[in-house]
Order: structure tokens, then C-alpha cells, then sequence
């Protein structure tokens, strides 16, 4: 039989491996398995300026992987492979992976969330290499001054996403396959009245165009309402079609909201007793670098002082 670990934390990102810094210098040996996309969506992301203490910016996936090497200097230890199960009917819990099976006093839920992309051939590649396409208006919407942009959505998140992107867009266009939306009215209205908005309903984005530079020049579109597409300029495309918490193996298990982000109280304690949740698995508010790595501080601390009340 394994070893009993004190902190196992499932997942990376900045939740994961803060959570691993903090655990490690408080003596308590964490084990972080990363799962299917080491260091989360930072590394399909290119340029990060938003986040403090890199005053010139930083390349996503170089960012990870000085949060990673930062927590196996206090001894973290590194596990490649997916989780596939949680038992939290037994103590120990046991967290089964692709390779081993952990046994754990405490854990630590770090699995994040995934945008929901259009499925192009080229969206991940742009996304990854700076050419023009992000699903984070907060995060990248300030590489567009006085650029025209396209937005794809019909819910509160593109709506909001839109007014954002208009603080230093010149024009943002909307783009939603349906002519109905299923924004909130208040948002709609919003959105309707700002003069840098515009909307193209119902269609389809069918394409990326891509310039010389590796860069995106615009999108082919279909009416869906003729069935006749069409190309339309414009120097960056944001996805908003909402994200998908990454919380499937914990179903029936944790509790949830109906989207499946996996509910939290006092801080970050799950509904069972000694499993603690960090990052863009609960959080479907802010979704930031920073707020993750803040809850991943946060569920270290949790679990230390969780642990110390047991003993």
C-alpha cells in the first residue's frame, strides 16, 4: 500500500501550483499531478501583462513554468498523468491516476476550466502564437487600440466582453448564430447603446483569415438566414461562448451549481470534509491569473490549518 500523502492537489495552473508553493513551505510534501495541459490555459496563452510582479509582461507558458519551478524548489513534488477518480467515501481519500494510486489526508482541486472554442482549424494556434484570437477580453483586449474586432456570443458574457473591448477597440462587431439572445435585457440594452457596438445576426464564423504575418485579418462568415457567406476585415476575433468547468470525474461526489463549477464555503472548503477547490473550477466570475493563484494560497492555508485541527 502507498504511502499516506498529507496534500494531494489535482491540477496546475496558477491554483495548483501556488497551492503546492504554500503546502510545500509549510512542511507538508504536497504532490501535484498536472494533468492532460500542464500549467492550464496560461500555456495556450502568448503575451500575459496583467499579472504583478512582471512589469515588461511574460510569455504564458514561461510564467507556468516559473510558478512550477518555484513550488518543487520548497520540494513539491511534480507528477505527470490525469486523475481519473476521487474516492472520498474512504479515509485516506484515494486519488487514482493514469499511473499510481494516492492515498491522501487532504485534497487540493485545481482542474480549472476550458473556454468553449468555435472548433476552427486554426483558433488554438492563433490563440497560442499572439495572432489575433483570445476567449479573455480582460485579459487581452488592451493588444487592440483603435483596432476593429469581431466577438462571438449571445449571453451576458458578450455582451459585458463587448462594452469591455470598446475602452480601447474602435469598432467591435457581434457575432451571433441566432437573432435572438440570450443575454439578460438590462446587458442586451447595454451593449445596443454603445456607439463602437455593432451586430451581425444570425451568423456563423465558417473560417479564420489569416494575413502574411501570421495574423488575423478576418473571418468568412455564413448568413444563416440565406445560407450565403461572406468575408469580414477585422484585426482580432474574442470567443465568448462561455466556459466549461473541468470537474466531471467529481461529479456526484462534491457539490455543484448546475453548470458544474464545484461549490465552496468558508473560504474553500468543497461540501466534503478535507477536499478544498481552487481556481476557474469554482470561480466563474473573475476568471484571472491572479484570483487563481489567490484561491490557491488560499486552499493551502485551508488545508494546513484543517490538517493541524485533525491532529
Amino acid at each position: 500500500m502507498s504511502e499516506v500523502r498529507d496534500v494531494v492537489i489535482i491540477g496546475s495552473g496558477p491554483a495548483g501550483y501556488t497551492a503546492a508553493l504554500y503546502a510545500a513551505r509549510a512542511n507538508l510534501k504536497p504532490v501535484v499531478v498536472e494533468g492532460l495541459q500542464p500549467g492550464g490555459q496560461l500555456t495556450i496563452t502568448s503575451d500575459v501583462e496583467n499579472y504583478p510582479g512582471y512589469p515588461q509582461g511574460i510569455l504564458g507558458p514561461k510564467m507556468m513554468d516559473d510558478f512550477r519551478a518555484q513550488a518543487q524548489r520548497f520540494g513539491a513534488e511534480i507528477q505527470l498523468g490525469m486523475v481519473t477518480d476521487l474516492d472520498v467515501t474512504q479515509r485516506p481519500f484515494v486519488v487514482t491516476t493514469e499511473f499510481d494510486t494516492l492515498r491522501a489526508r487532504a485534497v487540493i482541486i485545481s482542474t480549472g476550466a476550458s473556454a468553449k472554442l468555435l472548433g476552427l482549424e486554426k483558433e488554438r494556434v492563433l490563440m497560442s502564437t499572439g495572432g489575433g484570437v483570445s476567449a479573455c477580453a480582460t485579459c487581452d483586449g488592451a493588444f487592440f487600440p483603435d483596432k476593429e474586432l469581431v466577438i462571438v456570443g449571445g449571453g451576458d458574457t458578450a455582451m459585458e466582453e463587448a462594452n469591455f473591448l470598446t475602452r480601447y477597440a474602435r469598432k467591435v462587431t457581434v457575432f451571433h448564430r441566432r437573432d435572438v439572445f440570450r443575454a439578460s435585457k438590462i446587458m442586451l440594452e447595454r451593449a445596443q447603446r454603445n456607439k463602437k457596438i455593432e451586430f451581425r445576426v444570425p451568423v456563423e464564423i465558417e473560417d479564420i483569415l489569416v494575413g502574411d504575418k501570421g495574423k488575423i485579418r478576418g473571418v468568412r462568415a455564413k448568413d444563416t438566414a440565406t445560407g450565403k457567406s461572406f468575408d469580414f476585415p477585422c484585426d482580432g476575433l474574442f470567443v465568448a461562448i462561455g466556459h466549461e468547468p473541468n470537474s466531471k470525474i467529481f461529479r456526484g461526489k462534491l457539490a455543484m451549481d448546475e453548470s458544474g463549477y464545484i461549490l465552496v464555503h468558508e473560504g474553500t472548503r468543497s461540501s466534503v470534509d478535507g477536499v478544498f477547490v481552487a481556481g476557474d473550477v469554482c470561480d466563474k466570475r473573475y476568471r484571472q491569473a491572479v484570483t487563481a493563484a489567490g484561491m490557491g494560497c488560499m486552499a493551502a492555508i485551508d488545508a494546513e490549518r484543517w490538517l493541524e485541527a485533525q491532529d
